[in-house]
């Protein structure tokens, strides 16, 4: 009787002094891949593969949840110790009300933002590029600009037409409004017929980007960290 007890004493004990797994070692283990630094100032953010939205996609595609996505953007907001915003996309579009959604939600952030384009930032990664104070956009990243569309069955054509059309202007707006391009020059990158074989649009690469005024700068994560805590700094000297 003493034996076990002693034995059940000594593994409690033990239990004690192991040494306790950080947070970011528990997120690991559950499988994010991006946990925050523990003493960083500034909140890393990924989008990457498809933007899911209302409907859920099928489960060999690489996606983000914009449910996941909204709680983190309020916690950037309240977090006293969070001080900047960096955005990582490299996503080939998606829902488009739920990729809307989001621009919007960092757009409106209080504190400063900086987006890196990285590989690809399509359809409604755009808006979402162009939510940030200011963006970069890797060398070899891609953006594909095009109007929205649908896949399968439209009942009523004309009603449908006059939504995408309303649709179509929200995104082109919040565009137009949050980079230097110009409204006919971005519906004239939408409408192109010579670049997609099977579709309308332009493909945009690195400078291209830069050079139609839809991304600030080309550069990569250094410039982009820089970037940003050069805007932290001047937001505290305001």
């Amino acid at each position: 009787m003493d034996k076990k007890r002693t034995l059940k004493t000594k593994t409690n004990k033990e239990e004690r002094e192991k040494p306790k797994e950080t947070a970011a070692e528990n997120i690991k283990d559950l499988g994010v891949s991006n946990p925050q630094p523990l003493k960083s100032n500034i909140y890393t953010l990924t989008i990457i593969g498809q933007i899911e939205g209302h409907i859920l996609l099928p489960t060999q595609n690489k996606a983000t949840k914009y449910e996941h996505l909204m709680p983190q953007l309020v916690t950037v907001e309240e977090n006293k110790e969070i001080e900047g915003l960096l955005l990582l996309l490299n996503t080939v579009g998606g829902d488009v009300e739920a990729g809307l959604a989001l621009a919007e939600m960092i757009a409106s952030l209080s504190k400063p933002k900086v987006s890196l384009v990285l590989g690809g930032g399509h359809s409604i990664g755009v808006p979402l590029a162009t939510a940030a104070d200011y963006s970069f956009i890797a060398p070899t990243a891609t953006m594909t600009i095009h109007p929205i569309r649908m896949n399968g069955l439209v009942i009523g054509v004309p009603q449908t037409f006059r939504y995408f059309s309303k649709m179509q202007q929200r995104i082109t707006e919040f565009i137009t409004s949050h980079s230097g391009i110009e409204k006919e020059k971005l519906l004239s990158l939408m409408t192109s017929t010579d670049e997609l074989a099977n579709d309308i649009g332009t493909i945009l690469v690195g400078k291209e980007a830069v050079d139609n005024k839809i991304i600030n700068e080309v550069g990569g994560l250094k410039d982009a960290i820089n970037k940003l805590a050069q805007l932290i700094e001047d937001a505290k000297k305001s």
